[in-house]
């Protein structure tokens, strides 16, 4: 049943939001953090360390920058990757915290009900729709892995267990502080 759940909840995510990859980039920020950002137009040594070591826009999230790194070398300038890979980062956000919520509560139902209110709720088209905001979407996205992850090593206490507690929550925050 959780298959199930999770593949139409997916489909009606990606129904809902398909039109974001027909929309621009935003004169906001987007220019600040993407079109007019040369340290993300090219994976390069510098640019990584770049990421690690700098602040921009009063924000240092070096995930957020590798991830936007990695939108240009795979759909350069484009504006409907960069809103499709915030997309699929919604979904498996959605997905993930279903399965969190059922494997805490026990309950599928009441899990989806939350999973699709968090989806569909209007307070996260924002994330999704303007490419700056990959940070909440990419921190959300960690978040609940390091939420999964402490499930396991509460089950089952080892360092190997913590050690990826750690490692999403440190990616979370390293995507967004605020996390």
């Amino acid at each position: 049943m959780k298959k199930i759940i999770c593949i139409l909840l997916g489909v009606l995510i990606l129904a809902v939001y398909w039109k974001v990859q027909y929309h621009e980039f935003i004169n906001y920020d987007d220019g600040r953090y993407i079109t007019e950002n040369k340290h993300i137009k090219d994976f390069s040594k510098e640019n990584f360390i770049w990421a690690f070591t700098q602040s921009h826009s009063a924000n240092w999230h070096p995930v957020t920058w590798l991830s936007h790194m990695l939108d240009v070398q795979l759909y350069g300038l484009n504006p409907r990757g960069h809103h499709l890979t915030s997309l699929a980062l919604h979904i498996a956000n959605s997905l993930l915290l279903f399965l969190v919520f059922a494997r805490m509560t026990g309950s599928i139902w009441r899990s989806c009900f939350v999973a699709s209110l968090f989806a569909f709720h209007p307070i996260n088209i924002e994330s999704v729709a303007w490419a700056s905001e990959r940070k909440s979407v990419l921190s959300t996205f960690f978040w609940l892995l390091t939420t999964w992850t402490y499930i396991n090593y509460v089950q089952k206490r080892n360092l190997a267990r913590y050690s990826m507690v750690v490692l999403f929550f440190a990616l979370g925050l390293m995507s967004k502080p605020m996390l």
